[in-house]
């Protein structure tokens, strides 16, 4: 069995789940049947009873109650949508990914382990959020551990970031399962610079999340599901991507590849994020109310540490922390309620303006008010504060909103390699003008 450490630092012993042979998941199996999700985005799903067993656990389940947009659901009323269906997406698509790889590659020889790894990868990539997901994970944990240290008022440790609290669930998911019946075992073993799998299947980790360029089945799932919930029309087509994925040697190294002629739709990809980022998740009503939300947090956490009746810290918080506190009578939480009251009646702060900045011409320009509308080019932040300063408008919350394409200022295209029909082996990066269209 493996040694976990649970939220609270105590030692549990955890269960193995056995996989007994390296074979081929397309081998016949008499006693294995599938389990049907019907998803709006995918369809039918079909997932592994494995992954189930993962499922039906309370850390799992806590992801029910976890909105995938946070406080933009207090915006965009059809941003009801929650982790939980995310997750299993993203399990899903990564199964599909690696069934694409194996059918039309025999030769990477990918076992059923290592489908079944992969899936549990997607499945469990987000257990680690908190509240409110994003303005949790981001604003408030950084935060609070500022506060604790500065005042020591909490005896717990807050997990410092969403895979703090990721590696501390899973242990704890494994608790539930039965073993004495068991037949799977999940086992790891240090090879290179990651677990699980030598160098030689190095393309099995940019399936769920692909640190060379962001190309992986989590933007998949997401971007078409928030698509479709928000309302924005979505222009990418991951189906038709992931049928021409496939794994080329480049450098030395094992990366999944796209066809030449789909430029253009992972083009598109970059392009939904950036969409997505501008007209959702950095609307400034939704910042607004974020920003609400993380006082709230703070002054929840100063007050209880955000611990359970179980004394666990963190595990099982979920966005009902929000109507919890409202039907709250306890006075210590008064200022949390009166806060919140905010955003149900709407008494929310006013936005100003913004400034769009740019390299090219310095100048600023003002409104009737006398307030910055737009600004052209500010080296830093601190030139901006300092601007406004000036103007006596020093209660102003500023919010710095980086809009790109998820490399800063790169283009990410350039990360991304593709085969040609004649040569399907070889890939290599795509040059500018084979494309139609320019981020």
């Amino acid at each position: 069995c493996l040694m976990g450490k649970s939220a609270i630092g105590q030692c549990v012993k955890v269960p193995s789940i056995r996989i007994n042979k390296e074979e081929s998941f397309h081998k016949e199996e008499t006693i294995r049947e599938e389990n049907i999700f019907n998803d709006p985005i995918h369809g039918h799903m079909e997932l592994h009873p494995l992954l189930v067993k993962i499922i039906d656990t309370p850390q799992f389940q806590r992801l029910r109650h976890i909105k995938q947009l946070g406080g933009t659901y207090l915006v965009y009323p059809g941003a009801s949508h929650n982790r939980f269906e995310h997750s299993l997406g993203v399990a899903y698509l990564a199964g599909r990914l690696v069934k694409v790889l194996h059918n039309n590659q025999p030769e990477l020889k990918i076992t059923k382990q290592d489908f079944l790894c992969v899936q549990i990868a997607g499945l469990c990539h987000d257990l680690g959020h908190g509240p409110f997901s994003h303005v949790f994970d981001g604003l408030v944990i950084p935060q609070a551990k500022r506060i604790k240290q500065l005042r020591g008022k909490c005896q717990y440790e807050m997990k410092s970031n969403k895979k703090d609290l990721r590696t501390c669930m899973f242990p704890l998911i494994l608790l539930h399962f039965d073993t004495q019946n068991s037949s799977y075992c999940i086992y790891f073993s240090v090879q290179w610079t990651y677990k699980g799998r030598d160098e030689d299947k190095s393309f099995l980790y940019e399936i769920v999340a692909n640190k060379q360029n962001g190309i992986d089945v989590d933007k998949w799932d997401y971007f078409a599901r928030d698509c479709h919930h928000l309302g924005i029309r979505n222009s990418f087509d991951h189906q038709r991507l992931l049928k021409f994925a496939r794994v080329c040697e480049v450098s030395g190294r094992k990366h999944i590849c796209f066809r030449d002629k789909e430029a253009d739709n992972v083009y598109d990809m970059f392009r939904t994020r950036y969409t997505l980022h501008r007209q959702a998740y950095q609307h400034k009503i939704c910042n607004i109310i974020e920003d609400i939300l993380v006082v709230m947090c703070l002054r929840t956490y100063e007050i209880t540490c955000f611990i359970d009746a179980n004394n666990d810290t963190s595990v099982l918080l979920s966005d009902e922390i929000f109507e919890q506190i409202l039907s709250s009578t306890a006075d210590n939480l008064k200022k949390s309620r009166d806060i919140l009251n905010k955003i149900v009646r709407r008494k929310l702060p006013k936005f100003v303006g913004e400034a769009r900045l740019t390299e090219n011409n310095p100048t600023v320009s003002l409104n009737a008010e006398g307030l910055p509308v737009y600004v052209s080019y500010i080296p830093n932040t601190s030139h901006l504060l300092s601007y406004l300063h000036k103007l006596a408008i020093s209660s102003l919350l500023i919010q710095v909103v980086d809009l790109d394409h998820g490399m800063k200022d790169k283009n990410p295209i350039e990360k991304v390699f593709f085969y040609s029909k004649r040569k399907p082996n070889e890939a290599s990066p795509i040059k500018d003008y084979q494309v139609l269209v320019t981020l």
